[in-house]
């Protein structure tokens, strides 16, 4: 991590002293610093789900419960983000995301020596508070270090948040389950090492980043703006794609281990192992989604990835174990391909408000996800965990809509 810090302080005295660095530049320094804190970040978050099985004997709390948990978390980062990333188009605030960091480690400490239900909600929305300074700031950052590659930037900064997400369930196997919740207290002083990363990421950020993006947006000022209702359709489609996908996802990774325990008789660790595979393919698909969207167009892609999952979330229910792993394997890799493409494309239809259209994208994913993990937690008190994948397995057949999504290319040069 310190190795990143040095790298993005040197890529910053490089653009320093080269004025002829060209306008289609590509950071890459820049977006492995955020990618790796996208890592940290998102395995604090992970880590707390990852914690349910313990923490659900450990306070002796309902499924619906642990579903509340989820919701406090993704409802606080839900409602924030778009507000954050609208107040950072008026007004950037480059060492926020520092800031930020520090609701993240408090939300994981509290979290780990919560005595009741009340302080497991408590860390939960602080990490939430985290989650939403950190995502749309780091989204406009990915944008501005991504030159002329928005799709493939876009993917290593979401790879770094799938890749911490899948390595979250191995630490809680091996330390976690072993030391117990308090353990959790030792992975919040990681964000220490994250806020140094991002100290650097801000002044690159307040003297490159922001010049960066407004060479970005003033080629629009002089084109024609896309039919407002044109906008509207893309973005009501691209929410409705980020509902099916997010609540769909949400099922496994906030009770996927349950099943597995309940269905197949497997131990936590060996659940915790199976979370990990699944976690890690969604991590492959969003790299391969990036540099397929740049490559195939955004549009492709999205469809590819909506479409594609379909069959394989209606077979998941009724297959066994070996089938469930190579299942779940396919749907991670198919699924998460869309993200980033689904991001770039809304930046586009709205390429003067990017932080908040990032916000907004991340934000409702937030919140669908914790929807989604407070209904499921009832439905599964109700009727059992079976019961959930049996429901959820339909949700990605809403991304047939993807059929319909518009050609941004077009509707401009109709408009000019």
């Amino acid at each position: 991590m310190a190795q990143v810090a040095r790298s993005l302080s040197l890529n910053s005295s490089v653009e320093v002293h080269d004025p002829a660095t060209p306008r289609d530049h590509t950071a890459f320094a820049v977006i492995l610093a955020i990618s790796c804190c996208h890592l940290m970040n998102d395995m604090m978050q992970s880590l707390m789900q990852a914690t349910y099985p313990m923490v659900k004997d450990s306070h002796q709390l309902s499924f619906a419960q642990l579903g509340w948990i989820s919701l406090a978390y993704q409802t606080t980062a839900s409602l924030l983000q778009p507000v954050v990333g609208y107040v950072a188009d008026r007004r950037p605030a480059p060492f926020s995301l520092p800031a930020g960091t520090l609701f993240t480690a408090a939300g994981l400490a509290v979290f780990a020596m919560a005595p009741s239900f009340g302080w497991l909600m408590i860390g939960g929305m602080m990490l939430g508070m985290g989650s939403s300074v950190f995502h749309p700031e780091s989204s406009r950052v990915a944008r501005m270090a991504a030159g002329n590659r928005h799709s493939l930037a876009q993917s290593l900064f979401q790879l770094g948040g799938n890749a911490g997400q899948a390595i979250g369930p191995l630490f809680a196997a091996l330390i976690v389950v072993k030391w117990g919740q308090s353990s959790l207290v030792a992975f919040a002083l990681l964000t220490l090492v994250s806020t140094a990363i991002l100290w650097n990421v801000g002044v690159w950020y307040k003297h490159h980043g922001l010049p960066r993006l407004q060479r970005l947006r003033t080629p629009h000022k002089s084109q024609a703006a896309a039919p407002r209702g044109h906008v509207a359709k893309g973005m009501t489609i691209l929410l409705v794609l980020i509902f099916s996908k997010y609540a769909y996802v949400a099922s496994l990774t906030n009770y996927y281990t349950f099943y597995l325990i309940e269905r197949f008789q497997l131990s936590v660790v060996e659940a915790q192992v199976h979370l990990f595979l699944f976690l890690g393919a969604l991590a492959v698909g969003t790299l391969a989604g990036g540099y397929w969207g740049d490559r195939f167009g955004r549009r492709n892609v999205i469809r590819f990835s909506v479409l594609g999952a379909i069959p394989f979330t209606l077979l998941l229910p009724f297959v066994d174990l070996a089938w469930t792993e190579a299942l779940t394997v396919l749907i991670g890799l198919t699924i998460a391909s869309a993200f980033p493409a689904i991001v770039v494309f809304a930046q586009e239809l709205m390429p003067s408000r990017v932080g908040m259209v990032s916000g907004m994208m991340f934000g409702f994913s937030f919140g669908v996800g914790g929807l989604a993990a407070a209904s499921f937690g009832h439905l599964a008190d109700v009727y059992g965990i079976e019961m959930v994948y049996r429901l959820s397995a339909f949700l990605p057949l809403l991304g047939l809509l993807a059929i319909w999504l518009p050609d941004a290319r077009r509707a401009e040069a109709a408009a000019a």
